[in-house]
């Protein structure tokens, strides 16, 4: 939730995308059920992702030195 919060906050998605998506994945039992969200929510989801990068920092190799202290 987290992340789609960031993302009405740059404005990447509309306060009403966000409350749609919101609803959806509090009333989803399973990742499944949040697969199942209507293609224009995905769409929107999938748009601020790209702005924001997100593909891009998950498929980064993890750094040589984390979880070093």
């Amino acid at each position: 939730m987290k992340t789609i919060d960031e993302m009405l906050h740059l404005a990447l998605l509309s306060p009403d995308e966000h409350r749609q998506i919101s609803h959806w994945i509090a009333r989803a039992d399973s990742p499944e059920e949040i697969l199942q969200m209507p293609p224009l929510l995905w769409r929107a989801i999938e748009r601020a992702s790209a702005v924001m990068g997100i593909d891009e920092d998950l498929m980064r190799p993890p750094a040589l030195d984390a979880g070093a202290c």
